[in-house]
């Protein structure tokens, strides 16, 4: 089942991100009864308004442009359902999350710009770009988890996995710090609490 990714009208890029996840969390459960399902979806606002993908070279160039040297927010939201048909209900039972992080854009070039669209990496992107691309490098800064830039931090995740029942061990430091050397979350993640 295919999940319509279009904004209702008026809606937060918070609330669109939250849910867009459980969306996709609740059909993956309902394709397979009894089992929890993740689904997460991120969003890249720019002054509260939600930069979705590019639908040509013109428009990740122009959304390229708009985020050049500026601040934008990166909010993934991140869910997990699980359903059961033998219980009666209609919906799955679905736990979410969201997870905002501040991203400042470097001040790159339009050539820069045309190479990397070039790539045709920025096209199934919202925002046009992916922060871990190795040639074109975008972000100068962020406040908040890098992993949620990527699409998925792991604090929200554990979370809902933990209230869909599942017991996690804790993530060991090291391998935090090759992933996100500067990841607020460490005490959250390499706790046994969750």
């Amino acid at each position: 089942m295919a999940v319509d990714e279009g904004p209702l009208d008026a809606e937060d890029p918070s609330a669109l991100a939250r849910r867009l996840a459980a969306a996709k969390a609740q059909a993956g459960a309902r394709r397979f009864p009894g089992h929890i399902v993740v689904g997460a979806d991120t969003v890249v606002a720019f002054s509260r308004i939600a930069l979705g993908k590019p639908a040509d070279a013109a428009e990740a160039r122009a959304v390229l442009q708009r985020l050049r040297g500026r601040q934008h927010d990166v909010i993934t939201g991140v869910a997990a359902a699980r359903w059961s048909a033998s219980t009666g209900d209609t919906d799955p039972a679905t736990w979410a999350r969201t997870a905002t992080t501040n991203v400042w854009m470097r001040d790159y070039t339009d050539e820069e710009i045309d190479a990397y669209i070039a790539s045709g990496d920025p096209f199934d992107k919202d925002g046009a770009y992916a922060i871990q691309h190795a040639g074109f490098h975008p972000v100068t800064r962020l406040v908040g988890c890098f992993l949620n830039v990527v699409g998925l931090p792991l604090p929200e995740t554990r979370e809902v996995l933990r209230l869909a029942g599942l017991h996690l061990p804790p993530v060991e430091a090291a391998s935090l710090e090759r992933v996100c050397a500067s990841c607020a979350d460490w005490p959250v993640l390499t706790s046994t609490g969750s």
